[in-house]
């Protein structure tokens, strides 16, 4: 059915990352069929990754890069303990002056190359943030960045953060959510986020012979976080016995095995032995496959449901989520065994997401990514990432292990910092760009007379694209 451009240009603001040019005309007659094809393209949410290391590559390469530096460090310590005994027993200063005069003539100062973690890491940025500037509506998009902040890790912890995203989160965004957990909940990145490689069974084999034993952080965030929700169906027993559970779940060492050190590993010898029974439910000792058979009753779990359509319906819609919605959702979410694309479909056809009203406001990372879809900038992965951090939202680095808040009182503070950035961003980029040509792309229909009348009046080029990427449209979705 066909419908104004209005809604065209704010399904592209609430379920993407904003309109680029001619976007919004593209989808006016159906804004919701372009939606639901997004969710049908062939490896939908799947980026080219020949270039990137898998988590475990880079797992390994890190490792064997601070090896050399560590070693390269000590052999200069060394040179120069030498070279300082050599000049004390000198007392007349000969032998400083033979070194002196065989030393090698100084060479111009390069730049200092980028250490392999970072470079790591802006590889990795660069191709998340490449995914969300060139998508088309950028709806699967957002449900790859939603996932990965619902099961967030932390690049402070591992440098496998961005293979954990294209590994276990972009595969599964229209899958089936058992699939999903599974699969974050064994990568090695989660494993040493939430400290279960390092758990043992205490009267495990390895438990008994080191004196070691549980670290419940992986369970409880599991069942808190990831699936039942904070304080529903679970007690600290259940924690306690799904810890016991998951206890062998652990990652190969990279200094023992240069070749798969750093990847997923059951490890029998420090698993728990015996049966155990989380929320009522008894799981006989299957060594791996008794975790994975707790992970997937979670994952249909009623409780699951409703804290997963809860939090779908707070992220797109409102933070305050009409209860109809979220109940429909969960039903869905149900109905199908937990299929994310028919949640996501059930979301697209929800009355309740077409209200006009602009009640979100842009995460940090979405509102840049906006300006740059607006202006048909490419960006800079640096001036990226270092953005979004000073905005509070630094890239895969969350202070806790909720994520970042999708609540708005979490962003209104910033929003002052944004004008700073918006400025710099203008008066960098904005001198050959048309401001007003920039707001009929950016929001077509949805910009007020204000924002016209303000983008029209401003005394420069770089004022008025300020202006628009400030105004109220513009920040919310």
């Amino acid at each position: 059915m066909a419908c104004d451009p209005k809604e065209a240009a704010l399904a592209l603001h609430r379920f993407g990352f904003g309109p680029r040019a001619g976007s919004i005309e593209a989808i006016a007659p159906d804004p919701r069929g372009a939606l639901l094809a997004e969710l049908e393209r062939p490896n939908a949410g799947l980026i080219a990754a020949a270039d990137l290391p898998s988590s475990g590559a880079a797992n390994r390469a890190v490792f064997e890069y601070n090896a050399e530096r560590a070693a390269n460090e000590k052999l200069e310590r060394r040179r120069r303990e030498a070279a300082a005994q050599v000049a004390m027993k000198d007392s007349g200063g000969e032998a400083a002056m033979e070194a002196k005069i065989d030393a090698p003539p100084p060479t111009p100062a390069q730049p200092a190359a980028v250490p392999l973690p970072r470079q790591l890491f802006r590889n990795e940025a660069k191709a998340h943030f490449d995914a969300a500037i060139n998508a088309e509506t950028g709806l699967v998009e957002r449900l790859v960045w939603f996932w990965s902040n619902h099961f967030c890790v932390n690049a402070d912890t591992t440098v496998m953060a961005g293979g954990y995203e294209r590994e276990a989160i972009r595969p599964y965004v229209l899958g089936r959510f058992k699939d999903m957990l599974l699969a974050v909940e064994g990568h090695p990145a989660m494993l040493l986020y939430l400290n279960n490689a390092q758990s043992i069974g205490p009267d495990s084999v390895a438990g008994i012979n080191r004196d070691k034993g549980l670290n419940e952080n992986l369970a409880r965030e599991i069942l808190e976080l990831h699936t039942l929700g904070v304080r529903t169906v679970y007690t600290q027993i259940d924690v306690t016995n799904f810890a016991k559970v998951l206890t062998g779940w652990t990652i190969l060492p990279t200094v023992s095995d240069p070749d798969h050190g750093g990847e997923f590993v059951f490890l029998q010898r420090a698993h728990e032995p015996g049966p155990q029974t989380v929320l009522g439910k008894t799981y006989p000792d299957t060594g791996v496959e008794q975790g994975r058979a707790v992970l997937a009753d979670l994952a249909r779990h009623p409780a699951t449901a409703q804290h997963v359509a809860t939090k779908l319906a707070r992220h797109f819609v409102a933070d305050d989520p009409p209860p109809a919605l979220v109940d429909r959702l969960a039903q869905r979410f149900l109905d199908t065994d937990g299929d994310l694309k028919e949640v996501t479909k059930a979301l697209i056809a929800a009355p309740e997401a077409w209200a006009p009203e602009q009640k979100k406001i842009k995460r940090p990372g979405e509102w840049i990514v906006a300006a740059l879809r607006a202006t048909g900038e490419p960006g800079d992965v640096v001036r990226i990432i270092g953005g979004q951090a000073l905005l509070g939202e630094p890239l895969w680095r969350p202070a806790a292990p909720k994520g970042f808040s999708d609540d708005n009182a979490a962003w209104v503070d910033g929003l002052g910092q944004r004008l700073d950035i918006a400025n710099a961003f203008a008066h960098r980029e904005g001198l050959g760009i048309e401001p007003e040509a920039v707001v009929d792309v950016a929001l077509g229909p949805l910009a007020s007379p204000e924002t016209r009348i303000a983008v029209g009046r401003a005394e420069s080029r770089p004022q008025a694209l300020t202006m628009l990427l400030m105004a109220p449209e513009f920040l919310r979705r």
